[in-house]
């Protein structure tokens, strides 16, 4: 859904390729042709302040760029962008905005490492500003998650050609309206926050998947983007379950197939499939 109060930054559209062809010897001895994710860094720059470097397959740069920028709460509103140009010679996105600030350094202060694989900081004054998120409360079937699950399963397209990716995805009800891979499971969330940022899509009504484990950057910045549903096909953390219930996140880890686990939100959920009677009992024993 596009807000047309938007205007949007004029942006270079260079994403490229993220694999590379090159050749292994199997344990036959065969030389075989095989594809891996072509990682390269991507350092962003704002009206010339060097902000980070991130290590990205560089499919959709811009889109990174713009949801960078928004989840680390650098800049607050898009329009205050004026342009994304994204340059591989040089491996750098450089944002100009209207105001051409010169306090970069003042106003980003401290960065807080995180266990973000390739890239993990959070800006100090981002932990201030996500204490006043309130995220609506959202209903969820059993029946929709298991469908939702079957149609992810037709994409990760890098990670079936070449491994060593994560997958995000944007999800309405059953369906996939985004899905993004990039070396990160950060640099995938945050380009479709970009994407949603740019197009002024709202979060109240999706739900975010990753295959990334839900780390308490990832339950922070699924928060930001008003997102009330977070399912990953891996494990959870103890801040990130912790900062769920902050939020009001309802929280499903190793969610693949006919499986799934509720760490967060279970009341919101209707469980509208029968399970089979000893499916049933060994639930109830593994519980006790």
């Amino acid at each position: 859904m596009n807000n047309s109060s938007i205007r949007g930054p004029e942006m270079t559209d260079a994403g490229i390729d993220p694999t590379i062809a090159v050749e292994a010897v199997d344990e036959f001895r065969n030389v075989r042709e095989m594809y891996i994710a072509d990682e390269r860094p991507l350092t962003i720059y704002v009206d010339s302040y060097e902000i980070v470097t991130l290590m990205t397959l560089g499919k959709t740069p811009e889109l990174l760029t713009l949801g960078y920028l928004k989840n680390q709460g650098i800049v607050g509103d898009i329009n205050e962008i004026r342009s994304v140009q994204v340059d591989w010679e040089v491996n750098a996105a450089a944002v100009a905005t209207w105001s051409e600030r010169d306090d970069w350094k003042e106003r980003l202060g401290p960065r807080i490492v995180t266990t973000g694989c390739g890239q993990g900081t959070v800006y100090g004054d981002i932990l201030e500003q996500i204490e006043q998120i309130e995220l609506p409360e959202t209903r969820l079937k059993q029946s929709d998650i298991y469908a939702l699950l079957k149609n992810l399963a037709r994409f990760n397209d890098v990670y079936k050609s070449a491994g060593a990716v994560h997958g995000c995805a944007l999800c309405a009800g059953t369906e996939v309206a985004v899905f993004i891979e990039d070396v990160g499971r950060h640099n995938a969330v945050d380009a479709i926050a970009g994407q949603m940022w740019l197009e002024g899509t709202p979060g109240h009504d999706k739900l975010f998947y990753t295959t990334g484990r839900l780390t308490s950057e990832m339950v922070m910045k699924v928060a930001q983007m008003g997102i009330p549903a977070l399912l990953s096909r891996s494990g959870i953390t103890q801040m990130g379950l912790k900062l769920a219930k902050d939020f009001g996140v309802t929280l499903f880890s190793r969610a693949q197939g006919k499986h799934f686990l509720v760490y967060n939100g279970a009341e919101h959920i209707e469980f509208d499939v029968s399970l089979p009677p000893k499916r049933a009992v060994a639930n109830l024993k593994s519980a006790g």
